[in-house]
């Protein structure tokens, strides 16, 4: 046990000196955290080797991946159904173009510019089509954006958008079996009954220092998210469904959502971005970065090709335009989900995993470090004295502004 302390220890320093250089450089957290891992993994296996790192720990593993479920259902949590039925359009449309434009680019980049077989240019497409509703998530959540409506349509447009890359890797790829018929059967079972049962269990055992109300919610995505692993899905996915169909239930009780997030942001995502940044192979990229710069301009420009001209449709101001769509470039959990999963059944191999996996974690940086840096829409952040956090130095908007919508 020796040795898992130190690695922990060593994971958790990592943590708090990420989140002290969010705050020197007024960064995200998962951004610094990110840049953190990828710089980590260089240093720490140049001077004390791999050992001590334990990236490919079982056990950071586990932390990494419950930090994701986790952090993806309060992400679905956090839509609010009465907006999203106002939005439904500007969402839907914003999310199916941020999945198209850079899946048809992108396959046609790494097939026309890279010189890449068919198979593993349409897994480059399906990888980086993604939007990180984990990114843009934790960046609302930190802004205080997550309040807005204006938050809660972009993040509702994240699902939509990784909704389609979930589906377009099963047509494409996996296999339509039994087991996947279960999957969705089980899908639909839980988002009928769960919307039932989860206000009166909490009603009759909630409230109690047990903390009965995350034990319930914790069996629920890992119960559903071991049903994703048995049908070759993922279960982050069942976590963000689930997140959306108690939105009514666990996103209006504040207290039981704040506990959840210091359980999610002080322990289990610094494992999740850490180690998503220390995925990259900085030798490799050196070695060959053609394909990792590839990818990533042409997954940028083309979700900015895409994205842009529909937040002008819907009569977005411009610095939200611009803001939704560095945001709707990003590009984390799905992307190494869809990477990994094509050097695992041999569509990819090891040079081009290591390419994709770099530009989808630089999509990550890049995009989220312009769009905080040049468009964050001040006058949408919270108000002074409220329990979000609010930028040093931006004055208070007047009453109402924060709750503006991102349709001008």
């Amino acid at each position: 046990m020796t040795e898992i302390w130190a690695q922990s220890a060593l994971w958790v320093g990592l943590a708090l000196l990420a989140t002290l250089l969010s705050i020197w450089f007024r960064v995200a957290t998962a951004l610094s955290e990110i840049v953190v891992g990828t710089v980590a993994q260089l240093l720490i296996g140049a001077l004390i080797g791999t050992t001590l790192r334990a990236t490919d720990s079982l056990w950071v593993k586990y932390l990494s991946g419950t930090g994701a479920i986790v952090l993806t259902f309060l992400a679905g949590a956090e839509l609010d159904p009465e907006v999203f039925r106002r939005q439904w359009k500007e969402a839907t449309v914003t999310g199916l173009i941020g999945f198209f434009a850079p899946f048809i680019g992108c396959a046609a980049g790494a097939y026309w510019l890279l010189g890449w077989e068919r198979e593993p240019s349409l897994l480059a497409g399906i990888a980086m089509s993604t939007t990180s509703v984990a990114v843009v998530y934790a960046v609302m959540l930190e802004f205080g954006l997550n309040k807005t409506d204006y938050g809660k349509t972009v993040l509702a447009a994240c699902f939509i958008n990784d909704l389609g890359t979930v589906i377009g890797l099963g047509l494409i790829f996996a296999p339509f079996t039994f087991k996947t018929l279960v999957f969705v059967a089980g899908m639909a079972a839980a988002a009928l009954i769960l919307p039932w049962l989860t206000p009166r269990f909490f009603k009759r055992y909630g409230g109690r220092p047990s903390e009965t109300e995350a034990k319930y919610l914790l069996l629920c995505l890992f119960g559903l998210g071991a049903l994703a692993g048995w049908a070759d899905s993922e279960a982050v996915l069942p976590a963000y469904l689930i997140g959306m169909v108690l939105a009514g239930t666990v996103g209006k009780d504040h207290a039981l959502v704040r506990r959840l997030r210091t359980l999610t942001f002080g322990l289990l995502t610094p494992f999740y971005f850490i180690r998503a940044g220390s995925l990259v192979s900085i030798p490799a990229l050196i070695a060959a970065p053609l394909a990792f710069v590839a990818m990533l301009l042409v997954k940028m420009a083309t979700k900015f090709a895409g994205i842009y001209p529909v937040t002008k449709t819907f009569r977005a101001p411009r610095k939200e335009g611009f803001y939704t769509t560095f945001l709707m470039s990003t590009g984390l959990t799905f992307g190494t989900i869809s990477s990994l999963f094509g050097l695992s059944h041999g569509i990819i191999d090891q040079a081009q995993y290591s390419a994709l996996v770099a530009a989808v974690v630089g999509s990550a940086v890049i995009p989220t470090l312009i769009a905080n840096t040049w468009f964050l829409p001040h006058h949408l952040l919270p108000r002074a004295g409220e329990d979000e956090w609010v930028e040093p130095g931006v004055s208070s908007p007047p009453a109402g502004k924060a709750a503006r919508t991102g349709t001008g």
